[in-house]
């Protein structure tokens, strides 16, 4: 599974718990896309970016 290339964000694990108490594994992905951003020197870099950092405006679209 991808991980934000800024804020690090990646999965997380846990636990299904029925209403008989058994646990089975649980596995929750973050919302990352594979986007072309602008780099400092004005190039474009292709890289992994969860969507609360492209919402929020930390990273600009090339």
């Amino acid at each position: 599974m991808a991980k934000c290339a800024i804020c690090e964000k990646g999965a997380h694990f846990g636990h299904n718990v029925s209403h008989s108490n058994r646990k089975t594994n649980k596995m929750w992905k973050s919302n990352v896309k594979s986007v072309r951003v602008k780099t400092d020197n004005g190039a474009s870099k292709k890289m992994y970016v969860c969507t609360s950092c492209l919402k929020s405006g930390r990273v600009e679209r090339a």
